[in-house]
Protein backbone atom coordinates (compact mmCIF):
# COMPACT_ATOMS: atom_id res chain seq x y z
CA UNK A 1 0.00 0.00 0.00
CA UNK A 2 1.04 3.76 -1.08
CA UNK A 3 2.10 6.12 2.14
CA UNK A 4 -0.77 8.39 2.55
CA UNK A 5 -0.37 12.14 2.43
CA UNK A 6 -3.41 13.29 4.21
CA UNK A 7 -6.29 11.98 6.62
CA UNK A 8 -9.80 12.18 7.28
CA UNK A 9 -10.70 12.12 10.61
CA UNK A 10 -14.04 11.03 12.20
CA UNK A 11 -15.77 13.99 14.56
CA UNK A 12 -18.62 12.13 15.09
CA UNK A 13 -21.41 10.02 13.44
CA UNK A 14 -25.18 9.04 13.88
CA UNK A 15 -24.08 5.86 12.52
CA UNK A 16 -24.46 3.89 9.42
CA UNK A 17 -21.82 5.58 7.59
CA UNK A 18 -19.26 2.70 5.73
CA UNK A 19 -16.52 2.86 2.97
CA UNK A 20 -18.34 1.58 -0.30
CA UNK A 21 -16.54 1.26 -3.71
CA UNK A 22 -18.62 -0.42 -6.56
CA UNK A 23 -18.93 -3.82 -5.12
CA UNK A 24 -17.58 -7.09 -4.25
CA UNK A 25 -18.67 -9.00 -7.39
CA UNK A 26 -18.37 -12.30 -8.67
CA UNK A 27 -18.64 -14.08 -5.38
CA UNK A 28 -22.73 -14.29 -5.21
CA UNK A 29 -21.93 -18.41 -5.61
CA UNK A 30 -19.66 -18.79 -2.32
CA UNK A 31 -22.69 -17.12 -0.39
CA UNK A 32 -20.92 -13.71 -0.32
CA UNK A 33 -22.84 -10.73 -0.83
CA UNK A 34 -21.49 -7.89 -3.04
CA UNK A 35 -22.71 -4.32 -1.29
CA UNK A 36 -21.41 -1.20 -2.36
CA UNK A 37 -23.58 1.58 -2.80
CA UNK A 38 -27.07 1.84 -2.21
CA UNK A 39 -27.32 4.59 -4.74
CA UNK A 40 -24.77 3.67 -7.36
CA UNK A 41 -25.46 6.93 -9.47
CA UNK A 42 -25.15 9.20 -6.90
CA UNK A 43 -21.96 7.66 -5.87
CA UNK A 44 -20.53 7.39 -9.09
CA UNK A 45 -21.41 11.35 -9.63
CA UNK A 46 -19.47 12.21 -6.18
CA UNK A 47 -16.14 10.72 -7.99
CA UNK A 48 -16.83 11.96 -11.72
CA UNK A 49 -16.87 15.54 -10.43
CA UNK A 50 -13.45 15.02 -8.91
CA UNK A 51 -12.03 13.41 -11.66
CA UNK A 52 -11.52 9.91 -9.87
CA UNK A 53 -12.87 6.49 -11.08
CA UNK A 54 -16.75 6.60 -10.76
CA UNK A 55 -15.93 3.07 -8.89
CA UNK A 56 -13.86 4.43 -6.50
CA UNK A 57 -14.37 4.25 -2.57
CA UNK A 58 -16.18 6.55 -0.91
CA UNK A 59 -18.03 7.45 2.13
CA UNK A 60 -21.66 6.39 2.13
CA UNK A 61 -23.39 8.26 4.29
CA UNK A 62 -26.47 7.62 6.27
CA UNK A 63 -29.37 9.23 7.40
CA UNK A 64 -27.14 9.28 10.68
CA UNK A 65 -25.62 11.85 9.11
CA UNK A 66 -21.25 12.81 9.68
CA UNK A 67 -19.04 15.32 10.79
CA UNK A 68 -15.64 15.80 9.70
CA UNK A 69 -11.69 17.22 9.09
CA UNK A 70 -8.72 16.87 7.35
CA UNK A 71 -5.80 16.31 8.40
CA UNK A 72 -2.16 16.78 7.39
CA UNK A 73 -2.74 18.52 3.98
CA UNK A 74 -5.84 19.77 2.11
CA UNK A 75 -8.10 17.69 0.61
CA UNK A 76 -10.74 18.16 -2.27
CA UNK A 77 -14.26 16.73 -1.60
CA UNK A 78 -17.66 16.28 -3.24
CA UNK A 79 -21.03 15.24 -1.74
CA UNK A 80 -23.70 13.97 -3.96
CA UNK A 81 -26.93 11.70 -3.04
CA UNK A 82 -29.99 12.53 -1.26
CA UNK A 83 -31.18 16.10 -0.04
CA UNK A 84 -28.91 16.32 2.94
CA UNK A 85 -27.94 19.57 5.31
CA UNK A 86 -24.62 20.37 4.54
CA UNK A 87 -22.07 22.81 6.10
CA UNK A 88 -18.33 23.94 6.13
CA UNK A 89 -17.68 25.53 9.87
CA UNK A 90 -21.61 26.51 10.11
CA UNK A 91 -21.74 28.10 6.66
CA UNK A 92 -24.80 25.83 4.51
CA UNK A 93 -23.64 24.57 1.23
CA UNK A 94 -25.77 22.89 -1.54
CA UNK A 95 -26.84 19.73 -1.35
CA UNK A 96 -24.53 18.28 -4.12
CA UNK A 97 -21.13 20.08 -3.52
CA UNK A 98 -17.14 19.81 -4.16
CA UNK A 99 -15.31 21.90 -1.92
CA UNK A 100 -11.68 21.94 -0.24
CA UNK A 101 -11.64 21.06 3.24
CA UNK A 102 -8.70 22.67 5.11
CA UNK A 103 -7.00 21.13 8.00
CA UNK A 104 -9.07 22.02 11.05
CA UNK A 105 -12.08 23.23 9.39
CA UNK A 106 -15.21 21.08 9.94
CA UNK A 107 -17.68 19.75 7.28
CA UNK A 108 -21.12 18.14 8.65
CA UNK A 109 -23.67 16.16 7.00
CA UNK A 110 -27.51 15.73 8.23
CA UNK A 111 -30.30 14.23 6.89
CA UNK A 112 -32.69 16.79 5.21
CA UNK A 113 -35.79 17.49 3.80
CA UNK A 114 -35.63 14.31 1.25
CA UNK A 115 -33.23 11.26 0.47
CA UNK A 116 -31.44 8.55 2.98
CA UNK A 117 -27.83 8.15 1.24
CA UNK A 118 -25.34 10.62 0.13
CA UNK A 119 -21.72 9.85 -0.61
CA UNK A 120 -18.29 12.23 0.34
CA UNK A 121 -15.64 11.20 -2.33
CA UNK A 122 -11.82 12.30 -1.99
CA UNK A 123 -10.14 13.74 -4.58
CA UNK A 124 -7.37 10.78 -5.22
CA UNK A 125 -7.59 7.41 -3.14
CA UNK A 126 -9.10 5.68 0.13
CA UNK A 127 -6.27 4.04 1.37
CA UNK A 128 -7.70 0.94 2.96
CA UNK A 129 -7.09 -2.71 2.17
CA UNK A 130 -9.15 -4.63 -0.20
CA UNK A 131 -10.86 -7.90 0.47
CA UNK A 132 -11.38 -10.17 -2.08
CA UNK A 133 -10.86 -7.37 -4.48
CA UNK A 134 -12.66 -4.56 -3.04
CA UNK A 135 -13.07 -2.00 0.02
CA UNK A 136 -16.97 -2.67 0.02
CA UNK A 137 -17.99 -2.66 2.97
CA UNK A 138 -20.42 -5.41 4.60
CA UNK A 139 -20.82 -4.99 8.22
CA UNK A 140 -22.98 -8.28 8.75
CA UNK A 141 -20.43 -10.35 7.73
CA UNK A 142 -17.13 -8.17 8.53
CA UNK A 143 -15.68 -8.21 5.39
CA UNK A 144 -14.11 -4.57 3.74
CA UNK A 145 -14.13 -0.94 4.65
CA UNK A 146 -12.45 0.07 7.74
CA UNK A 147 -11.95 -3.28 9.97
CA UNK A 148 -15.46 -4.59 8.08
CA UNK A 149 -17.52 -2.04 9.76
CA UNK A 150 -19.09 0.96 9.70
CA UNK A 151 -17.21 3.97 10.48
CA UNK A 152 -17.07 5.55 14.00
CA UNK A 153 -15.79 9.07 15.92
CA UNK A 154 -12.06 8.77 16.21
CA UNK A 155 -11.63 6.73 13.25
CA UNK A 156 -9.11 8.34 10.72
CA UNK A 157 -9.31 7.15 7.28
CA UNK A 158 -6.00 7.64 5.11
CA UNK A 159 -5.97 9.33 2.01
CA UNK A 160 -3.76 9.08 -1.00
CA UNK A 161 -4.41 12.59 -2.27
CA UNK A 162 -4.58 14.27 -5.83
CA UNK A 163 -3.06 17.75 -5.86
CA UNK A 164 -6.13 20.69 -4.70
CA UNK A 165 -7.61 22.66 -7.19
CA UNK A 166 -11.19 23.26 -6.10
CA UNK A 167 -10.52 25.89 -3.08
CA UNK A 168 -14.01 27.97 -2.64
CA UNK A 169 -17.41 25.74 -2.22
CA UNK A 170 -18.97 24.63 -5.91
CA UNK A 171 -22.40 22.69 -6.75
CA UNK A 172 -22.75 19.89 -8.67
CA UNK A 173 -25.28 20.58 -11.44
CA UNK A 174 -26.31 17.19 -13.27
CA UNK A 175 -29.62 16.86 -14.23
CA UNK A 176 -29.59 13.26 -13.59
CA UNK A 177 -29.26 14.16 -9.75
CA UNK A 178 -32.86 15.08 -9.63
CA UNK A 179 -34.54 11.64 -9.26
CA UNK A 180 -38.16 11.70 -7.73
CA UNK A 181 -38.51 8.14 -6.30
CA UNK A 182 -42.59 7.76 -6.84
CA UNK A 183 -42.60 5.77 -9.50
CA UNK A 184 -40.32 2.97 -9.74
CA UNK A 185 -39.88 0.90 -12.93
CA UNK A 186 -39.78 -3.08 -12.97
CA UNK A 187 -38.96 -5.95 -15.01
CA UNK A 188 -41.57 -8.75 -13.92
CA UNK A 189 -40.60 -12.34 -12.58
CA UNK A 190 -38.09 -14.08 -12.26
CA UNK A 191 -41.06 -15.85 -10.31
CA UNK A 192 -44.57 -13.75 -11.37
CA UNK A 193 -46.19 -16.68 -12.09
CA UNK A 194 -46.38 -17.42 -8.38
CA UNK A 195 -49.00 -14.65 -8.90
CA UNK A 196 -52.73 -15.00 -10.12
CA UNK A 197 -52.76 -11.96 -13.02
CA UNK A 198 -55.00 -9.82 -10.57
CA UNK A 199 -52.57 -9.75 -7.71
CA UNK A 200 -49.60 -8.71 -10.43
CA UNK A 201 -52.51 -6.02 -11.47
CA UNK A 202 -52.67 -4.84 -7.97
CA UNK A 203 -49.12 -4.61 -7.16
CA UNK A 204 -48.53 -2.27 -10.00
CA UNK A 205 -51.86 -0.24 -9.54
CA UNK A 206 -51.48 -0.12 -5.87
CA UNK A 207 -49.67 2.36 -3.85
CA UNK A 208 -47.01 1.04 -1.24
CA UNK A 209 -45.48 3.11 1.58
CA UNK A 210 -41.49 2.83 2.54
CA UNK A 211 -41.73 1.75 6.29
CA UNK A 212 -38.90 2.17 8.61
CA UNK A 213 -37.69 -0.98 9.09
CA UNK A 214 -35.37 -1.09 6.41
CA UNK A 215 -31.60 -0.91 5.87
CA UNK A 216 -29.21 -1.55 3.30
CA UNK A 217 -30.12 -5.13 3.18
CA UNK A 218 -34.18 -4.58 2.14
CA UNK A 219 -36.74 -2.30 1.63
CA UNK A 220 -40.10 -3.11 3.57
CA UNK A 221 -43.54 -1.91 2.08
CA UNK A 222 -46.82 -1.75 4.09
CA UNK A 223 -49.58 -1.44 1.56
CA UNK A 224 -52.69 -4.06 0.84
CA UNK A 225 -51.22 -7.12 0.83
CA UNK A 226 -50.71 -9.75 -2.07
CA UNK A 227 -51.96 -13.13 -2.46
CA UNK A 228 -50.29 -16.28 -3.91
CA UNK A 229 -51.83 -18.64 -6.25
CA UNK A 230 -50.49 -21.40 -4.30
CA UNK A 231 -47.68 -21.93 -1.65
CA UNK A 232 -45.18 -18.70 -1.04
CA UNK A 233 -42.14 -21.23 -0.35
CA UNK A 234 -39.44 -22.10 -3.54
CA UNK A 235 -36.28 -24.07 -3.70
CA UNK A 236 -34.12 -21.16 -2.63
CA UNK A 237 -32.14 -19.11 -5.85
CA UNK A 238 -29.87 -16.45 -6.56
CA UNK A 239 -31.17 -12.61 -5.42
CA UNK A 240 -30.12 -9.97 -7.75
CA UNK A 241 -30.36 -5.99 -6.11
CA UNK A 242 -33.67 -5.09 -6.50
CA UNK A 243 -35.52 -8.38 -6.29
CA UNK A 244 -38.64 -8.14 -4.77
CA UNK A 245 -40.10 -11.04 -2.65
CA UNK A 246 -43.81 -11.59 -1.28
CA UNK A 247 -43.40 -13.78 1.99
CA UNK A 248 -46.24 -15.23 3.78
CA UNK A 249 -47.37 -12.08 5.08
CA UNK A 250 -48.01 -10.84 1.43
CA UNK A 251 -45.84 -7.20 1.75
CA UNK A 252 -43.31 -7.29 -0.53
CA UNK A 253 -39.71 -6.74 0.60
CA UNK A 254 -37.03 -5.30 -2.09
CA UNK A 255 -33.33 -6.66 -1.40
CA UNK A 256 -30.81 -4.28 -1.86
CA UNK A 257 -26.93 -3.66 -1.77
CA UNK A 258 -26.49 -5.89 1.70
CA UNK A 259 -29.12 -8.61 0.71
CA UNK A 260 -28.40 -12.20 1.14
CA UNK A 261 -27.28 -14.37 -1.59
CA UNK A 262 -30.25 -16.47 -1.92
CA UNK A 263 -33.63 -16.53 -0.98
CA UNK A 264 -36.79 -18.74 -0.72
CA UNK A 265 -39.70 -16.59 -1.34
CA UNK A 266 -41.00 -16.11 -4.98
CA UNK A 267 -39.94 -12.68 -6.32
CA UNK A 268 -43.25 -11.10 -8.04
CA UNK A 269 -40.74 -8.62 -9.59
CA UNK A 270 -37.25 -6.95 -9.99
CA UNK A 271 -36.63 -2.65 -9.91
CA UNK A 272 -34.28 -1.70 -13.19
CA UNK A 273 -30.94 -1.16 -12.70
CA UNK A 274 -31.38 2.41 -13.44
CA UNK A 275 -33.85 3.26 -10.59
CA UNK A 276 -32.16 1.21 -7.64
CA UNK A 277 -30.84 4.63 -6.46
CA UNK A 278 -34.07 6.46 -6.49
CA UNK A 279 -35.82 3.44 -4.40
CA UNK A 280 -32.70 3.59 -2.12
CA UNK A 281 -33.50 7.08 -1.49
CA UNK A 282 -37.11 7.04 -0.61
CA UNK A 283 -37.35 7.89 3.20
CA UNK A 284 -39.70 5.87 5.79
CA UNK A 285 -43.36 7.62 5.17
CA UNK A 286 -42.18 8.11 1.20
CA UNK A 287 -45.40 6.30 -1.38
CA UNK A 288 -44.09 4.85 -4.90
CA UNK A 289 -45.71 2.67 -7.50
CA UNK A 290 -43.96 0.30 -9.48
CA UNK A 291 -44.36 0.28 -13.34
CA UNK A 292 -43.79 -3.30 -15.48
CA UNK A 293 -41.56 -2.08 -18.71
CA UNK A 294 -39.65 -4.64 -20.84
CA UNK A 295 -36.33 -6.45 -20.63
CA UNK A 296 -35.30 -4.31 -23.15
CA UNK A 297 -36.49 -0.99 -21.81
CA UNK A 298 -34.78 -1.84 -18.96
CA UNK A 299 -31.33 -1.88 -20.54
CA UNK A 300 -31.85 1.44 -22.44
CA UNK A 301 -32.66 3.12 -19.22
CA UNK A 302 -29.14 1.28 -18.00
CA UNK A 303 -27.33 2.68 -21.23
CA UNK A 304 -28.83 5.74 -20.98
CA UNK A 305 -27.31 6.45 -17.50
CA UNK A 306 -23.57 4.98 -18.22
CA UNK A 307 -24.04 8.33 -20.98
CA UNK A 308 -24.63 10.59 -18.39
CA UNK A 309 -22.28 9.32 -16.62
CA UNK A 310 -19.63 10.02 -19.19
CA UNK A 311 -20.65 13.17 -19.55
CA UNK A 312 -18.68 15.92 -17.20
CA UNK A 313 -19.83 16.88 -13.94
CA UNK A 314 -20.18 20.86 -14.02
CA UNK A 315 -19.32 22.83 -10.63
CA UNK A 316 -21.05 26.02 -10.45
CA UNK A 317 -19.55 28.71 -7.73
CA UNK A 318 -21.16 28.62 -4.64
CA UNK A 319 -22.38 32.76 -4.02
CA UNK A 320 -22.44 33.38 -0.22
CA UNK A 321 -25.52 36.04 0.73
CA UNK A 322 -25.17 35.51 3.95
CA UNK A 323 -22.20 37.56 5.63
CA UNK A 324 -22.29 36.81 9.06
CA UNK A 325 -19.81 38.70 11.17
CA UNK A 326 -18.55 35.64 12.48
CA UNK A 327 -17.75 34.84 8.36
CA UNK A 328 -16.13 38.50 8.16
CA UNK A 329 -13.93 38.37 10.94
CA UNK A 330 -12.68 35.30 10.01
CA UNK A 331 -11.30 36.78 6.56
CA UNK A 332 -9.02 38.97 8.84
CA UNK A 333 -9.58 41.25 5.74
CA UNK A 334 -7.34 44.09 7.47
CA UNK A 335 -3.82 43.52 7.81
CA UNK A 336 -2.37 46.32 10.04
CA UNK A 337 -2.92 49.88 11.19
CA UNK A 338 -1.63 52.75 9.75
CA UNK A 339 -1.22 55.75 12.48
Amino acid sequence: MAVPDAHLRILSTGGGATLQDAGRHGYMRYGITPAGPMDPLAHAAANRALGNERTATAIEVSLGGISLTAEDAPLDLAVAGGSFRIDLDGRPLPTAVALTLRPGAVLTIKAGRSGAWCYLAAAGRIEVADTLGSTATHTRSGFGGLEGRALRSGDVIPIIRSQPAIGEPAQLVSPWLERPADRIRVVLGPQADFFPPSEIDAFLANPWTVTARGDRMACFLAGTKLSHAGDYNIVSDGIAMGAIQVPGDGLPIVLMADRQPTGGYPKIATVIGADLGRLAQAQAGSVLHFASVSLEQAVAARRAEREALAEPVVLTPVIRTNLSSEYLLGLNLIDGVVG
